[in-house]
C-alpha cells in the first residue's frame, strides 16, 4: 500500500460519523437499515459515509435481496482505533 492509498484511509477516518459507523462494525457485519436505526444521523448522511468509507478500502457491501450489508474490509482499523481509545494521546 502506498502514501496516496494510507492518506485516503485516514482522510475516511477523519470524520466523527464515518468513524461511529466503523465503530458499530467492529462487531460485525451490520445493514444499512442497522446502522440508521443505531446512529443519530439521516439515511443520506450516512450513505454518503458508506461510500467513502467503501471507496477507501475499509469496508465492503455485500447485496441480500433488498437489503445491502457492511462490514470492515481493512481488519487492521480495529486495532488502530483499539490502540487510540487506550491510549493517552495528546
Amino acid at each position: 500500500m502506498d502514501n496516496i492509498q494510507k492518506a485516503n484511509i485516514f482522510s475516511a477516518l477523519s470524520n466523527p460519523m464515518r468513524l461511529d459507523i466503523v465503530g458499530l462494525l467492529l462487531d460485525g457485519e451490520k445493514c444499512v437499515c442497522e446502522i440508521t436505526q443505531q446512529l443519530d444521523y439521516e439515511q443520506p448522511h450516512i450513505s454518503k459515509g458508506l461510500k467513502i468509507l467503501k471507496n477507501a478500502g475499509i469496508i465492503q457491501a455485500r447485496k441480500e435481496g433488498l437489503n445491502v450489508y457492511y462490514s470492515l474490509k481493512l481488519c487492521c482499523i480495529k486495532n488502530i482505533l483499539l490502540c487510540l481509545d487506550t491510549k493517552n494521546v495528546k
